[in-house]
């Protein structure tokens, strides 16, 4: 199923909020040396490829060994349209109307097997990502739609034609996730990256021990002069927060990058103090609760609106908030972006009004009219504590208040993404996070899975489609929001394909010691080593 779009939205969110970034003094210089130890907050990632994943236990393990074509300027995180090349030589200006992109890239680039790394790498990764061959899954595909082709006419030039102008473009590309692959390796074996690693980045694999740790050393080659500062890096898989927290206690870590709940946080500045710094910012991350509408009683709309309406976010969020990495109630869009629902408009959608009793009145009405009173059912959720569990305790105390009985499967990281993928569940609790925010691209999370290849919710629904489509050619902004809110409306209240639960918060706690990195409060997964270095 194809979308056929000419219009997104040139002028992106700028987030409502400032990160407490850690500045280098001026005049300070970068220390070289060291190993970065940091924890990754997961059991293992699904696999190691960037381009079918869509986790940061995957992204935190492995982006240190990858180059991409463009990112986010790492000294101004907290842009949405601030970028800078990284295997380009610089940021090109769009010819044909805004509808051709040439990239030239760097020469004397090298894989970390020393082969040299051409434009024809660099397109081939982008076409694995923009146009997946039979067999390969993308999980970024739809967010490409706007290109056509991409082809690199010599060993320096990549050539990206679109189909559309569009300012979603160029965040797209930025994507940290699209690594470039060896083009000779994919061609050959395009699974081949799921198990392995070899990239071009700032450093060169060394061991992964799954379940346990992923290490890496500097990159002599590394094609940015002066990068990075550190010999190297290991991360520690460990999904018990209890675990995480005691590895930065006694400084056998430095952090982690995926964040804190509040209590974690007072309680390593209640006793480190000045030894640990604290970063915080609101987060383009979401959980989402999604039914299964492959199975009964699930694809009945009454029970799926019974479930989004037994559920209080506006109670929830508060108390969540205290032990858990969640902090505002919102819709399918960034809360406080320009395409947002306001909280008034929020109060429309099922599972937001504000008379809870009212709604939960309902709910039982819908459930003995379905046939499912006292419905038992099973939520699978992903074996991290932060806020996974929190989110689905939370979920089955409010679905008990109308009389739902409702137990907990939770799976490790990779038979959760297979229960996922293979619709072997019945609810689940999953997610909707992106690089930064651009809600026409963000909600594409809700779209059918014959559009997004991310979405587990079993349904096709060519309606939903077309209101998408309505908003994507939609210049005007005034009545791009409007579309948007007929596109959220039929998503969460007339189809309840979906459930939201509150926006993430992030929390990040790090030695004191560590320098050079900063929090951006849109990204969700920025993570740069090579501009860290350890102050020691």
């Amino acid at each position: 199923m194809k979308i056929e779009a000419r219009w997104l939205a040139t002028s992106l969110s700028v987030m409502i909020s400032a990160a407490l970034a850690v500045t280098p003094a001026f005049g300070q210089t970068p220390k070289r040396g060291g190993t970065l130890t940091y924890m990754i907050p997961a059991d293992a990632p699904p696999s190691l490829d960037g381009h079918k994943e869509n986790t940061f236990a995957t992204l935190h393990a492995t982006a240190p060994f990858y180059s991409t074509l463009i990112a986010i300027n790492p000294d101004n995180p907290s842009s949405s349209t601030d970028f800078v090349c990284d295997l380009c030589t610089e940021m090109p200006k769009p010819t044909d109307d805004g509808k051709t992109y040439t990239f030239k890239i760097r020469k004397g680039v090298k894989f970390h097997d020393g082969t040299p790394l051409t434009a024809a790498d660099v397109a081939a990764s982008w076409q694995r990502i923009v146009h997946p061959p039979k067999g390969v899954s993308s999980a970024r595909e739809a967010y490409m739609i706007m290109v056509d082709t991409v082809t690199s006419p010599d060993p320096e030039t990549v050539v990206f034609k679109l189909k559309f102008v569009t300012g979603a473009f160029l965040p797209a590309l930025a994507d940290p996730f699209a690594y470039i692959y060896k083009k000779d390796i994919v061609e050959k074996d395009p699974a081949w990256y799921e198990k392995n690693v070899l990239g071009s980045g700032p450093f060169k694999f060394t061991a992964y021990e799954t379940g346990q740790s992923i290490k890496g050393v500097r990159n002599p080659d590394y094609y940015h002069e002066g990068q990075p500062y550190l010999d190297g890096f290991a991360a520690i898989f460990a999904a018990k927060q209890s675990v995480r927290v005691d590895a930065i206690r006694a400084d056998r870590a430095v952090t982690e990058f995926r964040g804190m709940p509040p209590s974690a946080r007072d309680e390593l500045v209640k006793e480190l103090g000045d030894k640990v710094t604290v970063q915080t910012s609101d987060w383009n991350c979401v959980n989402l609760l999604t039914p299964n509408q492959k199975k009964k009683p699930f694809d009945d709309v009454r029970v799926r609106r019974a479930l989004a309406l037994a559920i209080d976010p506006w109670k929830g969020a508060p108390a969540l908030s205290k032990i858990a990495t969640v902090h505002t109630v919102g819709g399918l869009v960034f809360p406080g972006s320009p395409l947002a629902a306001t909280r008034e408009e929020l109060q429309k959608i099922a599972g937001f009004g504000t008379d809870i009793e009212k709604s939960r009145a309902e709910a039982r009405k819908l459930l003995k009219e379905a046939g499912a009173e006292g419905l038992k059912f099973e939520l699978t959720n992903r074996n991290v504590d932060q806020p996974y569990k929190f989110i689905a305790t939370w979920a089955i105390d409010e679905w008990s208040k109308v009389g739902l009985k409702v137990t907990q499967r939770v799976l490790p990281t990779g038979p959760f993404y297979e229960a996922l993928r293979g619709g072997t569940f019945e609810v689940a609790v999953e997610f909707n996070c992106q690089n930064m925010v651009n809600p026409l691209l963000d909600v594409a999370k809700v779209l059918p899975r014959s559009v997004y290849p991310e979405n587990y919710g079993g349904y096709e629904d060519q309606k939903l489609i077309d209101l998408y489509n309505a908003m994507l050619h939609e210049p005007d902004p005034a009545k791009q929001r409007e579309k948007m809110r007929a596109f959220e409306t039929y998503a969460l209240d007339t189809q309840v394909d979906t459930i939201m639960t509150p926006w993430w918060s992030r929390i990040i706690v790090h030695r004191s010691y560590m320098k050079g990195w900063k929090i951006s409060p849109s990204h969700y997964l920025n993570l740069n080593l090579a501009n860290i270095w350890l102050d020691k």
